[in-house]
């Protein structure tokens, strides 16, 4: 299951729902068939960014209970018709345990290219359920930190849940208010706190978080679609560069 990949971060309000989507609407704009597994239990963002809300009627755990077959409970993307979306449970009660999410994958890796698993915050029993099927995870953090201290700390709870190989996708990024801040003095110093190879750099863009709450795709050309695009081509392996605009 290489193909499988688990999008975390160490704290909440970092944008990780909002690479998912932008992820998997650059992999799918390459001609690549992308699933989205939502397991923010109670809490899924995934069916609303996507469009899928008002007709969604099966969720995970209706798969997982026998109540529907998987078929059933994907949905396609409103505005990428190679992405498409497993919502997350409604309740906490409801999170998938590992061993059936290993299962439960395995399966559905057959019918798609890529399969990005959006986590839940911090490291509770969702977060375990997200990895357990993965060989891969990106983890979101912003540059500031407190972010990058739980980036470090999911480093140790993804290794510890055997998933080895991470790459560290620095989100919301602003030139200005890297400098005002002064937290950090390059980029080098980020990637030393969290511990992780750096794999992109997203920059902040409200084009991108605009058209993500409306679920919309966001224009082509916008920062953070373009950094998407390249975090898609390098999560399969080709060698692209970070933008002038990333490179400070």
């Amino acid at each position: 299951m290489d193909s499988v990949t688990v999008i975390t971060s160490g704290k909440g309000g970092v944008g990780k729902s909002t690479v998912t989507v932008a992820l998997g609407a650059a992999l799918a704009a390459r001609g690549r068939r992308v699933l989205l597994i939502d397991c923010d239990a109670g809490l899924g963002s995934l069916d609303h960014m996507l469009g899928v809300l008002d007709h969604r009627v099966f969720d995970i755990a209706d798969v997982v209970s026998g109540a529907a077959e998987p078929e059933n409970a994907v949905y396609q993307c409103a505005y990428e018709p190679n992405l498409f979306l497993l919502s997350a449970p409604g309740t906490e009660e409801d999170v998938v345990s590992p061993e059936v999410m290993r299962r439960l994958v395995g399966v559905l890796s057959q019918y798609y290219d890529h399969i990005l698993v959006d986590s839940p915050a911090g490291i509770g029993q969702g977060f375990l359920s997200a990895a357990a099927a993965a060989r891969r995870a990106l983890v979101v953090a912003t540059p500031d930190p407190v972010s990058l201290r739980a980036a470090a700390r999911t480093r140790q709870s993804l290794e510890e849940a055997g998933v080895r190989q991470q790459r560290l996708v620095v989100n919301r990024f602003s030139s200005a208010r890297f400098r005002v801040q002064k937290c950090f003095s390059d980029l080098d110093s980020v990637i030393d706190a969290a511990g992780i190879r750096l794999i992109a750099v997203v920059p902040e863009d409200p084009l991108l978080a605009a058209a993500t709450l409306r679920a919309q795709a966001a224009p082509e050309r916008s920062p953070g679609a373009l950094a998407a695009g390249r975090l898609a081509a390098r999560l399969e392996g080709e060698q692209v560069p970070l933008s002038a605009v990333n490179r400070f």
